[in-house]
């Protein structure tokens, strides 16, 4: 999945919220960190950098939004969303006092975590930071367009990067040429031939599979390619 390098820390101490809050994260696709105290999270925050932090506010110990006080003060930036029973206007602008970049008064629904955690990394650029695509040995930044494999920058040009991306985006699907030529040529496809198809998609295999070992491209007689 696209977000599993989104790693996301959420602190709750009420045991089955936690369990809820990490299943629907991880259902999205992003690595989860739960704690069921603040114990031990500056410990993690040392050798962990998390995308966002997820912090309920009745916690035993030290108080959530006095722990995202702390953290601020230390030059944590981390973004963070507390979560909290305590719904009063005060209360709200206690927790946005001490830090907090969002806030989520419980109950809530899985849902409206799910989009306000999106909503939150959208803001800070960690979605977009994460935008890659893997599949075997290649990995593609699609802000960048680069090309990694297996960590090793590889050299495309625009056209094979779209070509590679249209794939990467249809595995095991056979595609046609017509497909190909809307999705990768656009409105310039009118006047790209089918032997012209065939030649960019050699090109490309030859920069991402020189020696034919992934066997990626996979004709498929009477209709066009296949990426597997």
């Amino acid at each position: 999945m696209q977000n599993e390098n989104i790693e996301i820390v959420v602190i709750e101490d009420e045991e089955d919220i936690l369990e809820l809050i990490e299943y629907h994260l991880t259902k999205e696709g992003y690595s989860v960190t739960g704690f069921l105290s603040t114990e031990n999270v500056e410990q993690f925050l040392e050798e962990e950098t998390p995308a966002l932090m997820l912090v309920d506010r009745n916690l035993p110990g030290m108080e959530g939004a006095a722990f995202v006080a702390k953290l601020r003060e230390i030059g944590y930036d981390i973004p963070v969303i507390l979560l909290t029973a305590k719904a009063q206007e005060f209360e709200l602008e206690e927790g946005f006092d001490a830090g907090a970049d969002d806030y989520m008064c419980k109950p809530f629904s899985p849902k409206e975590l799910t989009l306000r955690v999106k909503a939150l990394l959208k803001r800070s650029g960690a979605l977009q930071k994460q935008a890659r695509m893997k599949h075997k040995l290649l990995t593609i930044d699609l802000n960048k367009k680069d090309l990694f494999i297996e960590g090793k920058s590889v050299s495309l040009t625009n056209l094979e990067f779209n070509l590679l991306h249209t794939f990467m985006q249809n595995i095991d699907k056979a595609l046609t040429r017509d497909f190909l030529r809307d999705e990768v040529w656009g409105t310039d496809g009118e006047g790209v031939n089918d032997n012209a198809v065939n030649v960019a998609i050699n090109r490309l295999k030859n920069k991402i599979d020189s020696e034919g070992k992934e066997n990626y491209f996979e004709p498929v007689w009477g209709v066009g390619y296949k990426f597997k």
